[in-house]
């Protein structure tokens, strides 16, 4: 019996290819720059199953290319990026890979909340450039953490994950999310809740954690920066369009809020020009690029694909009415 035909869009890792070539025949996308949705949609013509990764969008077009196709399965926990509601239209199941990236999301929230409060990108950049000359009492000096209060916009698995990591610096947590958590949650994260406007008005950092839905999509606007405080930071780790980046940008301008740590953007991969200033710190959308964690994402999407071609539910499947029995 021949084996089920699958694209990737990237190489992948070593781990996840041996999974995917036991009951696949599979053909890896090689080429370090990503695959143009030309090439995209033409390599898959005949395919059954395809490991994409957000660069690749699953919409009708896509799917009507690829007659033959069975399963989509997304490097990823978020997918926005897959019409879910095409892919049941057409039988297609969609799988992603939640869990797996959390703790790694969550440092990498820290990395950008300690190096825009300690601004860490403009001392980086004085010592690189052998202009630093000595030690001044007033160079460079930053935000403390220690003490601070921190806000946390959605209250998921990396929200409190986020949490976790504040106890170590004594901070005080709050949090808002369209679902209040446990009791028990809030006691264990010693985090409390608040609505959205209050927390703004509270924090000294904001640090996004929430889904991109039609009710999150530009969720950061201007009168939600209006209502933080002129010495607050955001950090966003979530997705670009949470954020209006141009009412950001505004808001840096005017002094509403005193600087960002952006790994995410509105119209990714290209950037606000106003955004590349010193009090912002801009990383290329890496919260979840550590080896082990980036290698767990690609096994994950490979035994999602190897369960649907075995006859067996996909552990992460997002429309499981397409399956069958």
């Amino acid at each position: 019996m021949a084996k089920p035909k699958v694209f990737a869009t990237h190489s992948l890792f070593e781990s996840a290819r041996q999974i995917l070539q036991e009951t696949c025949e599979v053909e890896y996308w090689a080429k370090p720059e990503r695959p143009s949705r030309e090439e995209v949609l033409q390599r898959v013509e005949d395919q059954e199953g395809l490991v994409c990764l957000l660069t690749e969008k699953i919409n009708d077009e896509l799917l009507h290319a690829a007659p033959k196709l069975r399963i989509a399965a997304n490097v990823a926990v978020g997918f926005d990026n897959i019409d879910v509601a095409a892919c049941t239209k057409r039988g297609v199941a969609a799988t992603n890979t939640p869990g797996v990236l959390d703790e790694t999301t969550a440092d990498f929230a820290w990395t950008l909340l300690m190096a825009v409060a300690r601004r860490l990108g403009e001392a980086e950049a004085l010592a690189r450039s052998g202009n630093w000359k000595n030690w001044n009492l007033d160079q460079l000096v930053g935000t403390d953490v220690w003490g601070k209060t921190l806000g946390i916009v959605g209250f998921g698995r990396i929200g409190r994950a986020v949490a976790r990591r504040a106890s170590g610096f004594q901070m005080k947590v709050m949090y808002t999310d369209a679902v209040r958590a446990p009791a028990e949650v809030e006691r264990d994260l010693r985090a409390e809740f608040r609505e959205m406007n209050a927390l703004l008005a509270e924090s000294d950092f904001v640090s996004l954690h929430v889904p991109l839905l039609p009710e999150t999509r530009g969720l950061m606007d201007a009168e939600k920066f209006h209502r933080m405080k002129p010495t607050a930071f955001l950090i966003n780790t979530s997705r670009g369009p949470v954020v209006d980046e141009a009412a950001l940008v505004a808001a840096l301008e005017r002094g509403k809020i005193a600087g960002a740590g952006l790994d995410v953007y509105e119209k990714e991969p290209l950037i606000h020009p106003g955004l590349k200033r010193p009090n912002v710190v801009l990383a290329p959308h890496i919260a979840s690029a550590s080896l082990e964690t980036r290698t767990k994402m690609a096994c994950m999407a490979a035994e999602n694909v190897v369960a649907f071609f075995k006859g067996q539910r996909p552990a992460n499947i997002l429309n499981p009415e397409v399956l069958k029995g």
